[in-house]
């Protein structure tokens, strides 16, 4: 996909007269704002921020710096849930994520939770992230992802092109969904996840250009095979594995897997 730093700039230009901003809304001097983009009264943004044309930022949304929104983006507008009654929620975004044509974010359902987004994240076309969700940094959701209410996702994940996350779902850092797979159970650090809720083994390319050693990884496959492969109960299981590796890898995907709630996908051959 490249990195998204060498996308094209945006046409050197302050605020299109054809855009909307709300007199309340709060903008850095140095914000670019497209034509017939809306900005509402409640939003802040950022230094350094772009804003392509038709880009629409509402909601109580606080937008950090040199974040670009491409085309028909939807950023912080109301959680699709029926108990929402209209309260001031919440949408917090960090700095420098890429939000490609029509990607969709909405702000949390309660006034006691945020939707949050960190930093450096890539979002493409079409993707959308639902209420209450908490997206780490550096993950990167291809075309068409679809992550529902109240989910988590780590950092580095990635997520290929129409990947699908279920409510209350967990993905630990730098896990990867292949294309058109689905979760609906947590989805261990590190692992590859295809079809619906099946493991099929690391991320060991990932794992490799982020630069750990080949003795982490080493550890770390070990373990996922202590874990996902034993006869064990998986209770006994973790016990066993908790008690043998110590590495920094290993003990994230234990503890992961032991504080889970809805259980996690598991190891398919297929």
């Amino acid at each position: 996909y490249g990195d998204p730093r060498d996308l094209p700039s945006f046409p050197p230009r302050r605020s299109s007269d054809l855009a909307i901003i709300h007199p309340g809304a709060q903008l850095h001097e140095s914000v670019r704002v497209g034509p017939y983009s809306v900005i509402d009264e409640h939003v802040t943004v950022g230094a350094g921020c772009e804003l392509g044309p038709h880009v629409h930022l509402t909601g109580h949304t606080t937008i950090g710096a040199e974040n670009r929104f491409h085309t028909g983006c939807v950023i912080g507008d109301a959680p699709q849930d029926l108990k929402y009654g209209g309260e001031p929620t919440r949408l917090i975004v960090g700095e420098r994520n890429f939000f490609r044509e029509h990607v969709t974010v909405h702000r949390s359902n309660t006034p006691d939770e945020d939707t949050r987004i960190g930093s450096e994240n890539f979002f493409m076309a079409n993707s959308h992230v639902g209420h209450n969700s908490i997206i780490g940094n550096k993950a990167i959701l291809s075309n068409g992802v679809l992550i529902a209410g109240h989910v988590m996702i780590g950092d580095g994940a990635f997520l290929a092109g129409n990947a699908v996350v279920h409510q209350f779902c967990r993905v630990g850092a730098m896990a990867m969904m292949q294309g058109c797979a689905g979760v609906s159970l947590d989805l261990p650090p590190f692992t590859i996840v295809r079809g619906i809720n099946g493991m099929c083994g690391l991320n060991s390319v990932g794992l490799k250009r982020a630069g750990f050693s080949a003795e982490e990884r080493s550890q770390l496959k070990k373990a996922y095979h202590a874990i996902f492969l034993s006869d064990d109960l998986l209770k006994d299981a973790l016990e066993k594995a908790r008690a043998e590796f110590t590495g920094v890898l290993a003990e994230q995907l234990i503890d992961f897997v032991a504080t889970s709630q809805r259980g996690t996908c598991s190891h398919t051959k297929r």
